[in-house]
Formats: structure tokens, sequence, C-alpha cells
């Protein structure tokens, strides 16, 4: 455990160093440790920046210098936002058509509360949509080996492991074997009781103590960090205090040296803090928390709506990018 964490303070343009070889600049660091108040230095440690610094690899076939999006396919019945309300094969392509980047499927809700479903269930509700995608970038969202096994066999590209290979022994070994990438997601419980009354001395520098050795444990199985994405798991056994916490210094987790996968989209403190008490009314909130999450660098954003999130995040760009204050293209 590191007694000294870097998190850089990105700029919306220019800066010393490119974050994570991205969109997003920065030229100071914010120093945390635990029970001292932040401070703001120049200098960081040659391993932090280069962390800090280097280009993601790709992700099946998308650069990492762009943000991207990642729909939510809930192939179940118990979703806590969607669950049961249209077929999953006919909303992947919906999805898809709005400008999806990667469709991530799960059969399998992990909503506060929800129990463990039968692997022959879960496979039977996922294959389907999967089988109906042939050539998209597939994500299975799953935490068990034979369905994301299954998965694969159809056309999955990703294994999105809301465990973070807590839940199945089995799973690092297969994804090495596989050569695909994994999403390590950080959650403290299961999600039956992950809400009942989740602690932490320190949110923001516990999860990413646990990420990195989640991480570590990833690459002991085999699996490079160049496949790896990782998750804060914002909602998965924390607070509204937490979940805000994490989002407040999110660029921290770049240090780990993989790209950040943010999934916020609908989820109960959007509504507590936006007023909007049905799911369904959420997608300004989750607009507002990822546009803040991009100007921090987080690549991937997983998103029940895909349309409206796109067009936020064309606008940020717009704003944000390759014009001169006269509103002129800047010469190459």
């Amino acid at each position: 455990m590191s007694d000294c964490y870097y998190r850089p303070l990105p700029l919306p343009s220019g800066g010393r160093w490119r974050l994570a070889g991205g969109w997003t600049g920065f030229s100071q660091f914010e120093l945390l440790r635990r029970g001292a108040a932040p401070r703001i230095v120049d200098e960081a440690p040659a391993e932090v920046l280069a962390a800090l610094t280097a280009p993601r690899p790709g992700i099946l076939g998308l650069s990492m210098d762009a943000p991207r999006v990642m729909g939510i396919v809930n192939a179940t019945p118990d979703s806590f936002s969607d669950g049961g309300v249209y077929d999953p094969a006919a909303q992947a392509r919906a999805l898809l058509e709005a400008g999806a980047d990667i469709l991530d499927i799960g059969g399998e809700s992990t909503r506060p509360g929800a129990g463990e479903v039968p692997l022959t269930q879960e496979i039977a509700r996922i294959l389907p949509a999967i089988r109906a995608l042939p050539g998209a970038r597939l994500s299975v969202d799953t935490r068990k080996a034979a369905v994301a096994q299954a998965a694969m066999e159809a056309g999955a590209g990703l294994v999105n492991d809301v465990s973070g290979f807590d839940f199945d022994p089995d799973l690092p070994g297969l994804v090495a074997a596989a050569g695909v990438p994994v999403c390590l997601m950080h959650a403290q419980g299961l999600p039956r009781d992950m809400q009942d009354d989740p602690r932490y001395g320190d949110v923001l520098l516990d999860v990413y103590d646990a990420l990195r050795a989640r991480v570590a444990r990833a690459e002991a199985a085999g699996i490079p960090r160049a496949r790896i994405i990782v998750d804060p798991g914002i909602g998965f056994g924390k607070t509204q205090a937490h979940n805000l916490a994490i989002l407040r210094r999110i660029s921290l987790y770049h240090g780990l040296g993989c790209p950040v996968l943010l999934g916020v989209s609908r989820k109960r403190f959007v509504g507590t803090i936006g007023k909007a008490p049905l799911p369904a009314e959420r997608m300004p909130g989750t607009l507002a928390l990822t546009l803040a999450a991009i100007a921090q660098g987080i690549q991937i954003h997983r998103v029940h709506d895909v349309a409206g999130i796109l067009q936020g995040i064309r606008l940020w760009q717009a704003l944000n990018g390759n014009e001169n204050e006269n509103g002129n293209e800047k010469p190459e």
C-alpha cells in the first residue's frame, strides 16, 4: 500500500503532459495521503508520471484517445432500471444505431438486494442478443467463467466482471487463455448485501488500493495490463457520499495505467440529488456526471441513454475542440 497518491489535475487544454495519451492535459498533481490535507505539487516520481502519461492501448479496436460509449443491454427481468421492458436483441440493435461503441450484455441483475441467477438461466438470457449481433463490439457482463465462456463462443470479445475476479476463481484463467480484454470493477460485498452498511477509511484511496490489487492478480493470472480496464464501481457497496468523493477526484485512477470505465447511468443517487424518482428520468443527471468525468480524462462510459449521452459529448467536444477563439479552425 502506497503512502502517497498523486492525482493529476486536469486542464481543458494545454498542460505540461497529456493524461493517458488522451484529450486532457495536466501540469500539477494533488498529493493525497491518508489522514492529511491534500497538497498541490508540481512534480511526481518518474514511475507515477509514466503511468499517468502512457497512451492506453486500444480496446476491441477502439482507440482510447477519445471518450467511448458502452450501451447497456439488460437481458434480465429484474434490472433496477429497465428489467423486462424490452426485447434485448432489439434494444441492442437500437443502441448500435444510436452510436454505441460497445454493447454490454448481462443476464444477472446486480442491483442492490439482487440474488444469484443459475448458470443455465443466465446463459439462456444473453445468448440470443449476442448471436443477433454478428460483428458488433460486445462485452458480457458476468461474474462467472461458464457464462463468459458461452458468451465468448457466441461472439463477445470483452468480459466485464463486477466482482473484479473476486467471485469465480476460474474466470482469470479463462480470460487469460482467451486473450480478451477484461474490466475489473470494485465492489464491497455482494449485490444482495452491498448497500447494507458500506464503510471505508478513505473511500477514494481504499478503492484505488483494491483496484491495484485486482490488476496485480489479473497480471499474475497471465492477463497483460494492456488488456485490463478498471472501474471504481459507483453504487456498488458505496453511499451517496462515497460516490461523490470518488467522482470529484476520479482522475486519480489513471495512475493504475489502465483505461477507466465509469458506470453512473440512472443510479439511485443521481435520482436522489437530481430529484428524479424514476430511473428513466435520470438521463440529464447521468449526462452531467459523464461530462464531468470526461473532463477528468475518463475513457469509457457505460450508459442506458446512448443517443442523449452522445449528443452531450459531441457538444462538449465542440466546445473543447480544435478551434481558435474567433471560431475558425486552427491550422494543422
